[in-house]
């Protein structure tokens, strides 16, 4: 397998630094203090940057790079990428979509029980000792504040 250079710009998972290792020659930018000395001496040999939205990939960062043929976003979004420029120059972009999907829709639906039932609020006041002065408030029902729309319909659920 051919030795190819491989920036990567910020620590990552260590399962996936180690896992990068085996493939490439893994250059941690977090090693060189002196980034344009660092850049002086090894931005010919660079053909792939693995970066997160901490580092942005913007034209100076492309340019500095000449041998440049892909840049792999440990992140979903690729706001950090000047993804015109990467197109214009030939370079590939990757990201990890869809990685994180499940678990955001899981918390969506953590903090909305947890808002509609009052759960850190009561929490607080049970921890306090409130509760042996008087009963908690009562909170709102969660399949309430959702089906009791006026333009909910019931049928659509079949």
């Amino acid at each position: 397998m051919e030795n190819i250079d491989v920036l990567i710009t910020t620590p990552v998972n260590p399962y996936l630094e180690q896992e990068l290792d085996k493939r490439f020659n893994l250059i941690r930018l977090w090693n060189y203090p002196q980034k344009q000395e660092f850049f002086k001496n090894h931005s010919d040999s660079i053909r792939g940057v693995v970066n997160n939205p901490w580092h942005p990939t913007d034209r100076e960062f492309i340019d500095s790079l000449p041998a440049l043929e892909i840049v792999s976003s440990y992140s979903v979004g690729l706001d950090h990428v000047d993804l015109g420029y990467c197109k214009e120059k030939g370079v590939k972009v990757t990201n990890t979509p869809d990685v994180l999907t499940e678990d955001v829709a899981d918390l969506a639906i953590g903090l909305m029980l947890t808002t509609l039932r009052g759960i850190s609020e009561c929490d607080r006041y049970v921890r306090s000792g409130l509760w042996k002065k008087g009963d908690f408030k009562l909170t709102t029902k969660v399949s309430f504040s959702l089906f009791s729309s006026s333009t909910f319909d019931s049928k659509s659920l079949y």
